[in-house]
């Protein structure tokens, strides 16, 4: 894709989202075929099995890893530049809004990502949840719970004005982040063996992997070319799902990479769910269910914008650039769903 030419012909604004819905649509493709998930794969490993959903999981963040890290030694794009890394981190941030993010998508059965494809295959507890998420992530953007966000993310920052690169840190050298995703790709591949996980599906958890790669490799493309300041992002939902939200209340909002990410996401969930014939309209269970679900949502919505990104856009993203904050928070997720699914459903089926 030539992305001076769609400069040149259709502006800067509409490029940015074009390339966002392109993302988007590989990315809804892959992660509804491939059904990755950060809660199912956090669930499955905290009751001792290393089942499909780990190894999907692994892929696609070895995958990340791979091509991320491949694209920055190519010189076609430069971790150093994207957004994440070039302010400052928050190590309080991480930690808080990671655990709470960890304990909301437990309880709403699905991260952010997974509610929104669920919701374009016909998911309608996913689609509440989901829009349940983007009111409370765009309330803690520049609503009434971005002061105590920014409380709470200033606790402790990371150094220097910018994020901390864990390679640069590590004295490790650059491609060692590339030979760190093989071998976890090689780990995520003998995991799959055990568990007799087909080739299609595999393909498919990588694509996820390599639509963040993609939508690196778009924004530093279009940042060479723009007479405007460009961000370098790739896949998250919490500020994108807020931005979303406030483009079609407001008609000042401007288009951006973000406002055709959630939109090309559901389009390829909806036409790879409609092609196989997987689309099917779905309720809510019971009441509990629904408050359940809900309040995961606001514990989502809340976490995520305080962690500095969602379970992919700190879990995969940020981490395929060896953002630190972005390791941690995507540890403190793990350690909350865990945590969570200990104590709200194995008990449960235990007392059951």
């Amino acid at each position: 894709m030539d992305i001076l030419t769609l400069v040149e012909n259709i502006d800067e604004a509409p490029t940015a989202a074009l390339l966002g819905l392109v993302t988007g649509v590989i990315f809804g493709v892959a992660a509804q075929r491939s059904r990755f998930c950060l809660r199912a794969a956090t669930v499955e490993f905290a009751r001792a099995q290393m089942g499909p959903r780990v190894s999907v999981w692994l892929l696609t963040f070895s995958t990340a890893l791979v091509w991320v890290q491949a694209a920055h030694l190519l010189g076609l794009m430069d971790s150093g530049q994207a957004r994440m890394m070039a302010v400052p981190g928050s190590w309080s941030g991480a930690i808080i809004g990671g655990l709470l993010f960890g304990v909301g998508m437990v309880l709403a059965r699905g991260c952010s990502g997974r509610l929104l494809v669920l919701a374009a295959t016909g998911n309608l507890r996913s689609l509440v949840s989901g829009l349940i998420f983007a009111v409370v992530a765009q309330m803690s953007l520049s609503g009434w719970l971005a002061p105590l966000r920014d409380r709470l993310a200033a606790l402790w920052i990371t150094e220097g004005g910018r994020n901390l690169d864990l390679l640069t840190a590590l004295h490790l050298p650059r491609e060692s982040g590339l030979i760190l995703g093989l071998a976890i790709a090689v780990l995520a591949l003998i995991i799959s063996r055990r568990n007799r996980i087909g080739t299609g599906r595999l393909v498919f958890a990588s694509g996820v992997g390599f639509s963040v790669a993609v939508g690196y490799v778009f924004t530093f493309g279009l940042s060479q070319v723009a007479f405007d300041p460009v961000q370098i992002e790739s896949i998250t939902f919490s500020g994108p799902s807020a931005h979303t939200l406030m483009f079609v209340l407001d008609l000042n909002a401007v288009l951006q990479f973000d406002i055709g990410l959630v939109p090309g996401v559901v389009l390829g969930s909806f036409l790879a769910a409609w092609l196989t014939g997987e689309f099917k309209f779905e309720g809510f269970d019971s009441e509990g269910n629904m408050r359940r679900a809900m309040t995961g949502a606001v514990m989502m919505g809340f976490g995520a914008m305080l962690a500095g990104g969602c379970a992919i856009g700190a879990g995969v993203t940020g981490g395929s650039i060896f953002a630190g904050t972005a390791w941690l928070a995507l540890f403190a997720m793990w350690v909350g769903a865990m945590a969570t699914d200990f104590v709200v459903d194995q008990r449960r089926t235990v007392v059951a």
